[in-house]
């Protein structure tokens, strides 16, 4: 069996109000997506493919790939204008493998042990997702932000990545998503349940597998690296 992990780092990280894409930013002393891929590194996953910004290709090879000799990543490419698109473009560069693991490089607490729970559920089910139940209520609401339905909170989960799916499959599906131009697929998951009307695996993720979007979100990550590095 062969293992391509797709790290996305194509995002411009519009709610963090900040010129440095979120991806990038410093979290104690190295770039957010530092911390995904030294994970994946570690991991039993066989190489890496990282999407960044057409703008950004050089300084992730050269201050991140190179510069952490991350030897694992095996091909640095651009991605598109939406998540779904910057995926695509990652599947398009993997070359003969069985398994792809897909992950948000601004989730950097991710684990070697979360990573091997989504690979077994794949290979499997040919699927795995790390997922965590919802601490809260969720409501759905209608156009005029009233609430519409209470779905029971023991039957939600939060979708987290990595997501892993038998390549062969999971490009099949974002190839119809795209070619039919089906909009508002959120996750990868929610790309196989739409084109190929398949049920998904989930298991366990962490509620530290957090990805960070917010200025908020980036000081409890710094409280996060300190506890993990000491």
């Amino acid at each position: 069996m062969k293992y391509t992990a797709i790290v996305l780092a194509a995002g411009k990280g519009s709610r963090m109000n900040s010129k440095i894409h979120k991806q990038f930013l410093e979290l104690e002393g190295f770039p957010l997506v530092y911390y995904a891929l030294r994970t994946f590194e570690r991991s039993r996953v066989d190489e890496i493919i990282l999407v960044t910004g057409e703008n950004e290709l050089d300084y992730c090879r050269t201050q991140i790939v190179e510069k952490y000799q991350f030897q694992k990543v095996s091909r640095i490419v651009p991605g598109g204008s939406e998540r779904y698109l910057s995926v695509y473009q990652g599947l398009c560069a993997v070359k003969d493998t069985d398994f792809v693991l897909i992950h948000d490089g601004a989730r950097p607490f991710v684990t070697e042990q979360i990573i091997e729970r989504t690979i077994q559920a794949a290979i499997a089910y040919g699927s795995g997702i790390a997922a965590v139940p919802a601490k809260d209520t969720v409501k759905l609401v209608d156009e005029q932000q009233f609430s519409a339905d209470t779905p029971p909170r023991d039957q939600v989960w939060m979708m987290q990545t990595p997501q892993v799916f038998a390549y062969e499959k999971i490009r099949k599906a974002y190839e119809i998503v795209i070619s039919q131009k089906i909009k508002n697929v959120t996750d990868d998951a929610m790309v196989l349940e739409t084109a190929l009307h398949e049920k998904v695996k989930i298991v366990e993720g962490s509620y530290r597998n957090m990805k960070v979007t917010t200025p908020e979100d980036l000081e409890v990550a710094e409280v996060f690296v300190k506890q993990l590095e000491n």
